[in-house]
């Protein structure tokens, strides 16, 4: 991002001396714009449920699994906050990057996009949560490591541009969300706990 507002920058100010760098400017600094409001990281005041939602946007699916758990998936478009937090607070056991493919996150075989699994020992056990790059988010940027303390609605992570995340409910924990609601990080309940 440095170097778009280094460029918007010198083409504004060379614009002032010879108008012809103003064609140059102009969508540099619409650029810059956008990709400061993209990377926007607002701060947050924890919402009161026990799971909090770990990213912005809209709940695409919530599917049973065969262990118990309850995947809660959400798709985050390149219009919402970025920015992942923790849905409960414990201690980072694993972050582990797993290789894959970059087909749009809202699609069915995301499930094998390049992806960070996440594992949090927590009060309520073990909590997974998969950060999904899409077809145009190609980095995902873990902020801890394991054995890292975490407090609920803490920052853990970026995806850039459109993506997803996924939340493993526990054993015997309903979720709160529905298809099609939307969710804020830190601050939707996932849970009725």
């Amino acid at each position: 991002m440095l170097p778009t507002v280094a460029a918007a920058a010198t083409t504004s100010l060379l614009s002032r001396r010879d108008k012809r760098w103003a064609l140059a400017a102009a969508p540099l600094t619409a650029l810059t714009g956008a990709m400061l409001w993209f990377f926007r990281d607002p701060e947050r005041t924890p919402g009161s449920a026990r799971i909090l939602s770990p990213a912005d946007g809209v709940v695409q699916s919530i599917d049973p699994w065969p262990d118990g758990r309850t995947r809660v998936a959400i798709f985050m478009s390149p219009l919402n906050v970025h920015v992942n937090r923790a849905p409960l607070a414990g201690t980072v056991t694993s972050v582990e990057h797993v290789p894959g493919g970059f087909v749009p996150a809202f699609n069915k075989d995301s499930d094998r996009n390049e992806r960070v699994v996440w594992h949090l020992d927590t009060a309520l056990g073990d909590i997974e949560l998969v950060q999904i790059a899409g077809a145009v988010a190609r980095r995902i940027v873990p902020y801890l490591t394991a054995g890292a303390k975490v407090a609920r609605a803490e920052r853990i992570g970026l995806i850039r541009f459109g993506s997803r995340v996924d939340v493993y409910l526990p054993e015997g924990v309903a979720p709160a969300v529905s298809v099609g609601q939307k969710t804020v990080a830190g601050v939707t309940g996932l849970d009725h706990g």
